[in-house]
């Protein structure tokens, strides 16, 4: 079989690792270097340095909807062009170019969460199942005919970056036992139930905000789906100074609220308890803006956290 390969992130990597063990890949496409760290440093995606060890030939094309570009996935002459996670709407030429096609595995189980973060809108939405799904894609979002699924359990702690890495794993596994049967014909592609689709828009860094007026449950499923990104937040107010208060994990409590959502109800013997719109939740690991990660001990103990505080707004009572 020989194969191109279309992927930028982590979680495409293992994806990649297995292409290369059952077919030859000819062509590895990602997105382009971007600048990262304090120094804006050019960096390369995950997928171009894996690709680079393994000896394969690399484009990071600026724009793909260019003849030139078209015209270098047909010379490629492959049998199937595998994505995942490439970031970028393929048009019809590319899509066309392999004598298969080109086959996407999303991270979902289709129709639910077609989109551009599917992970992040799963543990938000406190789903308990999620998978990798292998689909033919068509010039739709995600809304090409299924291969196969493969289900992975989603734990009541996990987050979505804990969840990326066991997808990753399974998207690995989908290639090597499901791919070749998906290019031999040997599987047919079921349409997708157009009645139960969503749909998993684009976050951004205000998609991270906590709100305590949910439920317990829902905040914590919120912090735990946007870690590590964008990281769910709030404001806090130390010395009557708004800071922002990245929260990196929590758990829920059983119990009544006891006040106002927001409210730090407990800070002491290195416990802190929030208070939510329904119940409470205990805050683990938080980190001020400016400052390392802290466990809660140490946040109380510092006096970073006080019993008392509404955080997203006011001062201590």
């Amino acid at each position: 079989m020989r194969a191109l390969f279309f992927g930028t992130p982590e979680i495409a990597v293992p994806a990649l690792e297995a292409l290369h063990s059952i077919a030859t890949v000819s062509l590895v496409v990602c997105q382009p270097d971007r600048p990262a760290g304090r120094g804006l440093e050019p960096r390369a995606p995950a997928v171009k340095v894996k690709a680079l060890e393994l000896g394969l030939r690399v484009e990071q094309p600026t724009k793909i909807k260019t003849p030139d570009f078209a015209e270098l996935v047909r010379s490629q002459e492959a049998d199937v062009a595998l994505v995942i996670a490439y970031g970028r709407i393929l048009p019809k030429a590319i899509l066309e170019a392999p004598r298969r096609g080109c086959m996407n595995l999303h991270a979902s189980i289709l129709p639910k969460y077609r989109g551009a973060a599917p992970i992040t809108w799963a543990v938000v939405d406190g789903e308990t199942r999620t998978g990798i799904s292998l689909m033919q894609m068509d010039e739709g979002m995600d809304t090409g005919p299924v291969y196969r699924i493969l289900d992975v359990p989603i734990g009541r702690d996990m987050t979505s970056g804990q969840l990326a890495v066991e997808l990753a794993a399974c998207a690995a596994t989908m290639v090597r036992e499901v791919l070749p049967m998906a290019v031999a014909g040997d599987i047919e592609a079921a349409r997708q139930d157009e009645t139960g689709a969503t749909h998993a828009r684009m976050l951004d860094k205000e998609d991270g905000r906590i709100d305590f007026s949910k439920p317990a449950k829902r905040v914590h499923d919120h912090v735990r789906g946007m870690t590590p990104w964008p990281g769910a937040f709030t404001t806090i107010t130390p010395n009557g100074l708004p800071k922002t208060l990245k929260i990196l994990a929590t758990r829920t409590l059983s119990g009544d609220a006891g006040a106002p959502p927001g409210t730090v109800v407990v800070a002491h013997r290195g416990r802190v308890e929030i208070a939510c719109g329904e119940g409470r939740i205990e805050l683990i690991v938080a980190q001020l803006e400016g400052k390392k990660a802290l466990p809660a001990p140490e946040l109380v103990g510092g006096r970073t956290i006080l019993q008392g505080m509404v955080l997203g707004a006011g001062a201590p009572a």
